[in-house]
């Protein structure tokens, strides 16, 4: 049977791992062959396509992830014909067009194209920035680090691209809910920019801004209910919280920048989350005054998609956290439900699956409530598109898996088919 070329650098691929395996254990072919389960004159399927117990085989042999096997077995790379004949540099700008108009996918072709062509360390660490970007965008946050760690492996980079790859690294950490490692970084970038002259530089300015942002929520996200160091995080939020609120406020005043006034916002709403926490605010006048702020988005078709749409998302978010802490019964299953609705909704209209993640384990957090507190369980019921969600937010964000799978199973998604 003769192989089509499409499958060939595939199958030669399959055979370099399989040499790579029996070098790494030092055994023969025949002890491989031996420990994958497979005829020695076959251990390559002549298609090239490996079925999950060869994958699963190599990735023991050689102590890998199977996902990194996988990975680097089909190696599939994007279509970049459309920019072949372009410099690095005339890459560059359509690399901005996409980001900013939500073309992840042409985003990520982009860069495959600018790392083929990258000829220095500031090229290669500014290629894997922008894949960060694509993969960031589309809610692959594990991707977008990935990218992130690769470029910071590159020496001599300019303090400005390096300050950038460090606060993206620190948010894509905060994303994924790996907070020591967001609160390190964040703070680490923090110091440095302190140290440094940035006054009048909008774009260092932005940066710290944003770090103060990260810093903030990821300390925010360290409250837990009867925390023994609930004051410190407290007030550590409060202060990276309210010197991101100073310094987007003094670049506002500079320039009109949407963005920077929807992550404003999402600091003021995180604020009073944290003074509900910590006994500054009543938990019942709080969540009223993010129900009062969710006014502002009745219906979120309305709203341009951006910044100023996601804040109120997070609002949501934020008003589920107060709830589950400190608001007692009918009135908690009343603000649940009409946080965890908008959130849904906006995260839909966005797009946003770290949004997503955090409404379908608000409303799952809810429902448990309710069960404990009646004796009767509320049935969940998904549509395929609700299906398609969970799943893709399973895929994205691994603590969330037992969530995801006790839903689908609540809902009976599986019975039946």
């Amino acid at each position: 049977m003769k192989t089509s070329g499409t499958c060939q650098p595939q199958r030669e691929r399959l055979n370099q791992f399989v040499d790579l395996a029996r070098v790494y254990r030092g055994w023969t072919r025949g002890e491989l062959s031996k420990a994958l389960g497979r005829d020695p004159s076959k251990i390559v399927p002549e298609s090239g396509n490996p079925k999950l117990d060869l994958l699963v085989g190599l990735a023991d042999a050689l102590d890998w992830q199977v996902g990194d096997v996988a990975e680097s077995v089909w190696n599939e790379q994007p279509d970049n014909t459309c920019n072949q004949d372009l410099t690095f540099e005339e890459l560059r700008p359509l690399a901005l067009a996409a980001f900013h108009e939500g073309r992840h996918t042409d985003l990520n072709q982009i860069a495959t194209r600018m790392l083929g062509l990258a000829q220095t360390a500031e090229e290669r660490a500014r290629a894997s920035y922008i894949a960060s970007l694509a993969w960031d965008g589309v809610g692959r946050y594990s991707r977008a680090l990935a990218c992130l760690q690769e470029a910071l492996t590159e020496r001599n980079l300019s303090t400005e691209l390096l300050i950038f790859l460090q606060n993206n690294l620190a948010n894509a950490h905060y994303s994924l809910w790996h907070l020591l490692e967001a609160k390190a970084i964040s703070q680490d970038v923090i110091a440095r920019l302190e140290k440094m002259p940035i006054e009048g530089d909008l774009k260092m300015q932005d940066a710290l801004a944003f770090s103060h942002y990260v810093a903030g929520n990821t300390a925010r996200r360290m409250i837990e209910t009867n925390c023994p160091d609930l004051p410190m995080r407290a007030a550590e939020a409060r202060k990276h919280l309210r010197r991101a609120i100073e310094l987007y406020s003094d670049a506002l005043a500079v320039e009109d920048n949407p963005n920077w006034a929807g992550v404003v916002n999402t600091c003021r709403g995180a604020l009073i989350e944290v003074d509900a926490a910590d006994g500054n605010l009543d938990p019942l006048a709080a969540v009223e005054q993010i129900s009062n702020g969710l006014d502002a988005v009745i219906d979120p078709e309305q709203m341009p998609a951006g910044d100023l749409l996601e804040t109120w998302g997070w609002w949501s978010i934020f008003g589920c956290n107060i709830a589950l802490r400190g608001v007692a019964e009918p009135d908690l299953h009343h603000y649940m439900a009409i946080f965890t609705n908008k959130a849904i909704e906006i995260a839909d209209h966005l797009g946003n699956w770290a949004m997503r993640e955090r409404a379908f384990t608000m409303e799952n957090f809810r429902r448990r409530r309710v069960a404990e507190a009646t004796g009767f369980k509320p049935d969940w019921t998904l549509d395929d598109e609700d299906v398609r969600v969970i799943a893709g937010t399973m895929g994205r964000f691994p603590g969330f898996r037992e969530t995801g799978w006790h839903i689908l199973e609540t809902a009976r998604v599986f019975d039946g088919r």
